[in-house]
């Protein structure tokens, strides 16, 4: 479940407020009973009331087996080596760049002949697109095939625009939660192992 933008919110919420004018208005007609019809849209209410808190309980679950709140508290460069660990898991070799010089990649991916940059950003707040140009440079100094950016947060509209005019993949925050529990589906990490 991604998180949704104010206007998003408000045409979920127009869309809801319209479906639930067509249902009255529908059962209406067909009953003749205005009693009939606040019982259907009622249960229609309350049925999406059920899914959202459902779905809530869900999303919940996901991001607390996921470790995200603890991935939330590292530093840099301890994200850095939770990824390498993570990217490990799914069957790329990794090496680390170092802190200072690494012409905008903090990990190199390597898998089925592909070579891949990554820039780690381990954010409270959106990312921008300084980021995407950073990734998008290695790519041409590493000789990459594909360059990415990984972050706890979010990316800007303007980041996404540029990331795709330079063919930069972007993982956010729910994309990063599905590596992880492809990592360890049902597992929650360890909160007290510090990662070095």
């Amino acid at each position: 479940m991604a998180y949704m933008t104010k206007k998003q919110m408000k045409q979920q919420e127009e869309g809801i407020k319209a479906l639930l004018i067509i249902i009255g208005g529908a059962s209406y007609l067909y009953t003749k009973s205005i009693t009939t019809t606040a019982v259907i849209v009622g249960v229609v209410i309350s049925l999406i009331i059920a899914y959202s808190i459902l779905k809530g309980i869900k999303h919940r679950e996901r991001l607390r087996k996921s470790g995200i709140n603890v991935i939330d508290q590292m530093k840099g460069i301890q994200f850095e080596h939770y990824l390498k660990e993570l990217f490990l898991s799914q069957g790329y070799k990794v090496l680390v760049t170092p802190a200072a010089g690494d012409y905008g990649a903090d990990l190199i991916l390597s898998k089925d002949g592909e070579k891949i940059v990554v820039q780690a950003k381990r954010y409270s707040k959106n990312v921008g697109i300084k980021s995407v140009q950073e990734v998008a440079g290695a790519k041409t100094y590493y000789q990459a095939t594909e360059a990415w950016v990984v972050t706890n947060s979010f990316f800007t509209k303007a980041a996404k625009e540029l990331a795709s005019k330079l063919d930069v993949k972007l993982v956010d925050r729910e994309g990063l939660i599905t590596y992880i529990l492809k990592m360890n589906p049902n597992a929650i990490p360890n909160t007290n192992h510090k990662i070095s």
